[in-house]
């Protein structure tokens, strides 16, 4: 028998279990999450260590009441926005919400960035300039997290979540194709 973890009960073989689950399931998306939140590859490695840790804490408190995905990333959202808060006087750029977001004309011509394969790059240099809440539903839209699992994982409306990927949507539509604006 698994020794019992002195938190909730759990016994250690059932938390290991859990874990190993949640990183078969979720292990590749949460790396492209934590390149998302952090572009040093040093401070990646640590957010994504961060992360695992928070998640292997956080085990004994889940209960079933939402899916394991669910759960693994509102863990692994909630410890990126405390990295990169705890970093934030580093940075040098404002971030803004979606709504505010206009696109600049520096970035690349929308048909030269899809046929050089820029277009994620684009895509990335947008969410870099989100703050954390429409960053996280944005990340959760490209791994293609339902809008009522994001409103879970955020805690706001299923409602909002569709409005900002709309806006989201929109917005690269408007650059793709070719008008260049976000509005």
């Amino acid at each position: 028998m698994g020794r019992n973890d002195p938190e909730k009960g759990m016994r250690r073989s059932d938390r290991d279990r859990l874990f190993a689950d949640a990183m078969a399931q979720c292990g590749r998306a949460l790396a492209r999450m934590a390149r998302a939140y952090e572009a040093d590859a040093d401070l990646r490695r640590d957010l994504e260590q961060d992360i695992q840790i928070a998640l292997w804490q956080s085990l004994p408190g889940f209960e079933g009441q939402c899916a394991l995905p669910t759960w693994v990333w509102r863990v692994a959202h909630n410890r990126a926005i405390s990295h990169i808060l705890r970093h934030l006087r580093h940075r040098r750029e404002r971030w803004v919400n979606i709504e505010e977001l206009e696109l600049e004309s520096s970035l690349p011509d929308p048909s030269e960035a899809a046929e050089n394969g820029q277009a994620m790059m684009l895509i990335r240099s947008i969410i870099d300039r989100l703050g954390p809440p429409d960053r996280q539903i944005l990340l959760l839209y490209l791994e293609g997290v339902s809008a009522a699992e994001t409103a879970d994982i955020v805690g706001i409306s299923a409602d909002l979540v569709a409005q900002k990927v709309h806006r989201f949507k929109n917005m690269l539509s408007h650059q793709f194709s070719g008008s260049g604006e976000s509005r």
